[in-house]
């Protein structure tokens, strides 16, 4: 089954993402991205194999953007958006069993990258977000319903996701809810993990 968390670690809400995931990691987290979107090639890759010592008990580190990277250090996977390289570009360097994750915004993205081998999609913004310097516009839980219908790939729903929301956004059809700054903000973060995580059980339950 598709971890039901995502958590993505950005240096800027999490300065010690190794850290941070390790406590995420130990509440039962199996599903981290390392997203550094101002930082060096250089601190990417020493953040990236740091994370891969994390790697055990499925535990899979999935690095934004850069598939090199993401070979070079030993992690699970890539995850690319519209701007980045395009997937089966990306395959060709993180071939299987790597990942490769795509991001859509709308449904004709979604259509061209369920076309491709991308192992999930993602979709969103869902609900508005601040974590990205230019979000796409909200896309609301109707995109992902309607990709819901069009695929057996797992779906990863993106973007202002509150543990408030959670629930709502598996109903409507997400494995998995990548989540940023309510994990990195919250007081105690594995408790935090620990909610989503059942609610997530609940939800598909419910759903299947």
């Amino acid at each position: 089954m598709f971890p039901a968390l995502y958590a993505v670690l950005d240096p800027i809400l999490t300065p010690e993402p190794a850290g941070f995931a390790r406590k995420l990691v130990e509440a039962g987290v199996q599903l981290l991205q390392l997203r550094d979107k101002r930082g060096s090639s250089r601190r990417m890759y020493e953040q990236a194999r740091e994370l891969t010592s994390l790697q055990t008990r499925g535990v899979r580190i999935i690095v934004n953007d850069r598939p090199d990277i993401a070979a070079m250090a030993g992690a699970s996977g890539v995850h690319v958006g519209q701007d980045d390289l395009p997937a089966e570009e990306a395959r060709k360097i993180c071939k299987p069993p790597l990942w490769v994750g795509v991001s859509t915004h709308d449904l004709k993205q979604f259509k061209e990258a369920e076309a491709t081998s991308a192992d999930y999609i993602a979709v969103g913004p869902i609900f508005p977000t601040d974590t990205k310097e230019n979000p796409d516009p909200v896309v609301g839980l109707e995109l992902l319903r309607a990709a819901r219908r069009l695929t057996h790939k797992p779906l990863v729903a993106i973007g202002g996701i509150t543990i408030e929301s959670a629930a709502e956004v598996y109903a409507a059809g997400a494995d998995s809810v990548a989540v940023i700054r309510d994990l990195a903000v919250a007081k105690d973060p594995q408790k935090r993990a620990g909610e989503y995580l059942a609610i997530a059980e609940r939800a598909i339950k419910m759903r299947s």
